[in-house]
């Protein structure tokens, strides 16, 4: 639906306008059921004034103004992680909902804080990459009765694995952890191992049994995949923008002729964005899952319910996977 076609709408603020928020999240905003009230930019007037005038809602620099000021639901804060937390608290103290871009913070004692002051409100971390709609085709796959039990998950992505505890590691690092966590559920142990460029891979073993392989990939782009083996079918993400199903082929060997064999329930199924039209899907923040998780934050708003990908606890459960795997050096940490 488009904005202008919701009947009961979110009031919201932005804070944080910078490059990314004005590329992908206030477009996004005319697809979601919100009231754009107010936007916050501390450090530049200019640019707060001239977007407010931009999407006819007002301007501030300051967040407490911004709240003694407005009637708000709702805020969507697009700054660096190290402010998430106190930006965060300062708007549960006021009663406002809130969602934050990724990483949530820097650290999982930050996240268990806001989860002790959330007090019933919606709150949720930008994790798009788990709401992909690549993705989301993923897990209705993997989770019907067809697919079998999950056995074992590859995630390839251009992210190096660093030495010690970097900002650059989880601002990167988390969207294909963020895939893993979502297919795989809560994970009971990780290990990394990596060689002296930053190279190699990360293994999450999860409670279910299921094992995921990160692949700390280098090279040109596109290098984004992601594999979802089970025992009867097997799937793969390419590039964010193709689902390939693979339902196998009926062969006996030695003897089978021919690799397309009679009728349509064998082979493979794919699914692909469109680019010969001036459609939806195949935009940004569309194909990349802006949409589809800020959909779900403001939903669960309307609805009165709590997230569950993406939730405050979600984030915990990634970030505390992060901190492992930086503290393994080639050691199983237990989570």
């Amino acid at each position: 639906m488009y904005q202008r076609e919701y009947e009961r709408r979110v009031r919201t603020a932005v804070v944080g306008i910078g490059s990314h928020s004005y590329r992908n999240i206030l477009p996004a905003l005319h697809f979601l059921p919100v009231e754009l009230k107010a936007v916050c930019n501390r450090s530049n007037r200019d640019m707060a004034e001239k977007t407010a005038a931009e999407y006819g809602c007002r301007w501030y620099q300051d967040t407490e103004e911004m709240y003694r000021n407005e009637d708000l639901d709702a805020v969507l804060f697009c700054v660096s992680a190290d402010r998430h937390p106190s930006l965060i608290k300062e708007a549960f103290s006021h009663g406002i909902h809130a969602w934050a871009e990724k990483p949530l913070a820097v650290n999982s004692l930050q996240i268990e804080e806001l989860i002790s002051l959330r007090n019933g409100l919606v709150a949720m971390a930008g994790y798009k990459k788990a709401f992909m709609p690549a993705v989301r085709k993923a897990l209705e796959v993997i989770h019907s009765k067809e697919y079998g039990d999950l056995q074992s998950m590859l995630a390839v992505y251009p992210v190096r694995i660093p030495e010690g505890n970097t900002k650059d590691w989880l601002n990167n690092g988390c969207h294909p952890l963020s895939v893993l966590l979502a297919a795989g559920g809560k994970v009971d142990s990780a290990v990394s191992l990596r060689n002296e460029s930053g190279s190699g891979s990360s293994v999450l073993f999860f409670e279910n049994g299921t094992v995921g392989t990160l692949l700390h990939a280098c090279g040109p782009q596109p290098l984004e995949d992601y594999h979802f083996y089970a025992p009867s079918w097997h799937l793969q993400i390419d590039n964010t923008s193709r689902v390939i199903l693979q339902r196998g082929i009926p062969s006996v060997y030695g003897r089978t002729t021919s690799f397309v064999p009679e009728g349509f329930d064998s082979g493979a199924l794919v699914w692909e964005a469109q680019n010969c039209k001036a459609t939806l899907e195949n935009m940004s923040f569309f194909l990349q899952g802006i949409y589809d998780e800020l959909l779900e934050f403001f939903t669960c708003i309307l609805e009165n319910r709590m997230p569950q990908t993406g939730s405050l606890e979600f984030a915990l459960e990634l970030t505390k996977v992060y901190e492992a795997l930086m503290e393994s050096r080639g050691n199983r940490i237990s989570l």
